[in-house]
């Protein structure tokens, strides 16, 4: 008896050790932490999941309040309420504070945003006070969804304000930054009403809390862009980035060259290779902890992004001269990256597993790199084949091509959330019932969806989705520009495309970091659709509008009929003069005819271009399609023929002419060209 005593007095006594000995995480907040919005709350608000994450060495409590600002002064202060008590007598070995969301409040921040950081730092010094030792985690703030009611009346920019101030309040103390602003933002669908995270987004937060007190990252990872031969950007500084667990030394070795850095507390990591000679092949390692990555076949040269709507997309093996090339196309000199979608937008209902995917941005299929051959050739994009094979010829050096063109693909889709949230917010509302966006593609989309249940059910085609799904997981993968054939998925409306397309450069070039990155693009071509003149035309004044952008003119390849013309050969080389000529400094001449200037001298017009050495019209036939109006606007078909470097333009209906234009028809028949044979843009002289 006396002996099992003693036992039990050992056994008691240990567990009193035990639950001293436990690490204790005050979660501290508003609805967020205390999990309004989640289903089962009691089991799935992140304090309990995180409590499940870390286990039996922790102890987590939830001390969120519904409600509750940071400041002070504010409608309702977290440190007025009995939460806030509680959260002191917990005295926490760590605490995490996710507070800022209810400052938003018209109430609140534009009365007291000067008293916030005093606030804020006057909080963590009362956690200090009850234990000295305290390890702090300050949490950016979840996203907001433009849907919230007050999002343009100050709640996005209040939102930014404050992300900005609790940044620049773990600078000053010190202490560690975590982000759960960054890995909900692509998923507005988790954000039901708009602020709150449900059950999913809720464990996200939990995650991102148990990486940031542990550390614990799951080791050494790289985008999915690296792989056996891919192709790394020659002649520049190198950014090479990834992740591993917090504090773990990384080395990346290649070509001679042997850098080192350590992972930071958010589990990032980035070192600066030295240029690299074009060639190869070389081999990459990365190494981090016990694990190393090797990357085998690694060639040095020119890294290009293809991408924009189905034409891009058009396979090699579906171009009019495939018979020719695909058997050709072996080349270890360049390297294709195809992320071809899981799903094409064909008119069809799509399955519930496919909704659900597509709500996880599980759009596009996993993609390797590889070698250029007949195989792997003829189902890659045929303009994108097209330019390459010009760049390597021509450049002598390797070239990596990424595809990730989407057939019916609008631009908004491709636009980062964050630029339309700012400069276009009204694209986003309630985007399947909305006229900035082409009832083709609303109606399609709605087709792919019909059988989901679910309010805010995504589709490629909603506008962020395939920035978010497309180009964010790129990671900045090193770049040297853009060639883009999109535009049949926005030209109902000309006005709106022009500030999507400004958007879209904007956008890209902000994700890579490069101001001047080089964007060139196709014209839509010829087919009988009522407003592509003016589509065209705005496409040519755009290229004057946006530096180190250029446009391929493919009028003369299109087909009446169809929107998909197959002689895609000459397109990818338009587009590759453009590079060669702006961006490698070749004399090649990088386009047909552009307008430039119009002079009127009695009953005629001279219109000047740029690129017009040689003019003439192909085939040696008369030059047609050049129309001419006087003040009132209604055009006639005038007389033209070639006057040196300019183009005589004349009518006898019109006596004095105030106006020119040239190809514009839908499908047009225009043949003037250069010296070179590229032909002449769409162009009216009055939208300059």
């Amino acid at each position: 008896m006396k002996k099992s005593y003693i036992l039990s007095l050992a056994l008691f006594l240990s567990c009193i050790t035990y639950a001293q000995e436990k690490i204790k995480v005050a979660c501290v907040g508003n609805s967020i932490t205390y999990g309004t919005g989640v289903a089962d709350r009691e089991v799935n608000a992140y304090p309990v999941k995180l409590q499940g994450m870390l286990g039996d060495k922790y102890e987590v409590g939830n001390f969120g309040k519904p409600g509750a600002t940071l400041l002070n002064n504010g409608h309702r202060p977290y440190t007025q309420q009995q939460e806030y008590k509680d959260a002191l007598a917990f005295a926490g070995d760590i605490v995490v504070i996710h507070l800022g969301i209810n400052d938003t409040d018209p109430r609140n921040w534009p009365n007291y945003r000067d008293e916030f950081i005093g606030d804020y730092r006057s909080l963590m010094q009362s956690f200090r006070e009850v234990n000295p030792k305290v390890r702090f985690l300050l949490a950016r703030m979840t996203p907001l969804s433009d849907r919230h009611w007050r999002f343009e009346s100050g709640t996005r920019d209040w939102h930014e304000e404050i992300q900005l101030a609790i940044e620049c309040i773990a600078r000053a103390e010190g202490v560690q930054l975590i982000d759960f602003h960054e890995p909900l933002y692509p998923y507005p669908y988790m954000l039901e009403d708009a602020v709150h995270p449900n059950a999913e987004g809720a464990a996200i937060l939990a995650k991102t809390v148990y990486e940031g007190i542990t550390g614990d990252f799951g080791g050494l990872q790289m985008s999915g862009m690296y792989s056996d031969n891919m192709v790394l950007q020659h002649g520049q500084t190198l950014t090479l980035q990834g992740k591993a667990n917090a504090g773990e030394s990384v080395q990346v070795k290649i070509a001679g060259q042997k850098k080192k850095t350590v992972a930071a507390s958010n589990g990032k990591w980035m070192v600066m290779l030295d240029p690299l000679k074009a060639g190869g092949p070389y081999k990459l390692s990365i190494s981090a902890g016990k694990k190393e990555l090797i990357y085998n076949n690694v060639l040095a040269g020119e890294v290009w992004l293809c991408s924009g709507q189905s034409n891009m997309e058009f396979w090699l093996d579906w171009s009019a001269t495939a018979k020719r090339d695909v058997p050709e196309a072996a080349n270890d000199q360049i390297r294709l990256f195809d992320m071809k979608a899981r799903w094409r937008t064909d008119a069809v209902e799509w399955q519930s597993s496919v909704l659900d995917s597509l709500n996880h941005l599980q759009y596009f299929t996993d993609a390797s790199w590889t070698v250029c051959s007949p195989e792997t050739a003829g189902k890659f994009s045929a303009i994108a084949y097209y330019f390459g094979k010009m760049l390597q010829d021509s450049l002598k050096v390797p070239v990596g091509l990424i595809c990730n063109a989407i057939g019916g693909s609008p631009t908004e889709a491709w636009v980062d959330r964050r630029t339309l949230e700012y400069e276009f917010p009204a694209i986003l509302r309630n985007w399947t019932k909305n006229d900035f966006i082409q009832d083709w593609v609303r109606g399609r989309a709605a087709l792919n969806v019909k059988k989901s249940s679910k309010k805010f059910q995504r589709h490629p085609y909603e506008p962020c989705y395939l920035y978010e799904a497309g180009i964010r997981p790129l990671q900045q993968y090193p770049v040297k520009g853009v060639i883009w054939y999109q535009g049949e998925s926005n030209a109902h409306n000309k006005d709106a495309h022009e500030k999507l397309f400004k958007l879209l450069v904007q956008s890209w070039r902000k994700n890579w970091n490069n101001a001047n990155m080089p964007f060139y693009y196709v014209q839509l071509s010829s087919l009988n659709r009522p407003s592509w003149p003016w589509f065209r035309d705005s496409q040519r004044r755009l290229m004057e509008e946006i530096p180190h952008t250029g446009m391929a003119v493919c009028t003369d390849r299109g087909d009446s009929l169809d929107v998909h013309p197959t002689r895609k050969q000459e397109v990818g080389e338009r587009l590759a003069r453009w590079a060669l000529n702006k961006t490698y400094g070749h004399g090649i001449v990088p386009s047909g005819p552009l307008y430039k200037s119009v002079t009127f001298h009695k009953n005629m017009a001279f219109v000047s271009f740029d690129y017009a050495e040689g003019m003439k019209a192909s085939e040696g036939e008369e030059l047609r399609t050049f129309e001419i109006a006087g003040e009132d606007q209604v055009f006639y078909p005038a007389s033209a023929v070639v006057e040196g470097n300019q183009i005589k333009v004349w009518s006898d209906k019109v006596k004095e002419p105030k106006v020119v234009r040239y190809a514009w028809q839908p499908f047009t028949r225009a043949n003037l060209v250069n010296g070179a044979g590229l032909p002449a843009s769409t162009f009216r002289s009055d939208m300059k």
